[in-house]
């Protein structure tokens, strides 16, 4: 497995907190209903994954850590259909065919092995049903005004990531990868999130600046030699200058797939 780059700090759960279904799965929405059951691959604190939940039967979620199953199973505090069980998409140890949807939000960024991750969710998917993974595309976001600590940012996160074993444009592989790991009755989309109203620019910008100062990722620049102090400051700076700034918009790109597994 590769190293998580974000880690779970509170300032990285504040903001996989903020994600449902509604704002992080609209693509596949559409396609669920109350009978079936559903996989749910690197879950996180599982909101997104509370909300499947009261849309089909019952969701099985998957995480690669047993502190990481211990924030999901605190998400779905109080949610009957629902359980969290401890495994690696690369080798998951669930039945063929057990799942009517196998779904994966901003994971194939950071495993080891996409192609063989979507292999192993195909695997446990019933025929007829589908395997629907979204992530983002760490080049293709968009900001405005200008921003030398925007630029730093986007520069050591691509460092770090890549360090880790990631691929931070992993929204823009996403086909390829499919079809790479025999997935051939495919529906690619994408999709952004935009950060421009003066409330979402305090949220993500102050989230960030407090990720760069405290999460794993500070620890890992720095503890690589591929930031400074100085760097950190910089970064931090930028995103709280672009949290004061009323002209300030940034949009997040996603890549998205449907795959109907035969």
């Amino acid at each position: 497995m590769t190293r998580y780059t974000h880690g779970h700090h509170e300032s990285v759960l504040r903001s996989h907190r903020w994600r449902t279904a509604a704002n992080s799965a609209a693509y596949l929405l559409p396609s669920l209903h109350s009978g079936q059951s559903l996989l749910d691959v690197g879950c996180g604190p599982a909101t997104i994954t509370a909300d499947f939940a009261g849309l089909v039967a019952d969701v099985t979620a998957v995480e690669a850590t047993a502190r990481a199953v211990a924030i999901a199973r605190q998400g779905l505090a109080g949610v009957a259909n629902a359980e969290v069980v401890l495994g690696d998409v690369h080798a998951l140890d669930l039945a063929d065919d057990s799942f009517d949807v196998v779904h994966a939000h901003q994971v194939l960024q950071h495993v080891t092995d996409p192609v063989q991750a979507l292999r192993e969710m195909a695997r446990v998917c019933k025929p007829g049903g589908l395997v629907a993974v979204r992530d983002s595309d760490y080049r293709g976001f968009a900001w405005f005004p200008a921003s030398q600590g925007l630029d730093l940012w986007m520069d050591k996160y691509q460092q770090a990531a890549t360090a880790n074993g990631g691929e931070p444009q992993a929204g823009r592989r996403l086909l390829s990868w499919a079809l790479e790991a025999g997935l051939t009755d495919v529906v690619p989309s994408s999709s952004t999130w935009c950060f421009a109203t003066r409330e979402d620019r305090a949220w993500w910008g102050g989230m960030w600046a407090d990720r760069i100062q405290q999460s794993d990722l500070r620890d890992q620049l720095l503890g690589s030699g591929l930031a400074d102090q100085e760097d950190l400051d910089v970064i931090e700076a930028g995103w709280r200058t672009f949290m004061a700034e009323e002209n300030a918009w940034l949009s997040v790109l996603h890549g998205e797939l449907l795959a109907t597994i035969h």
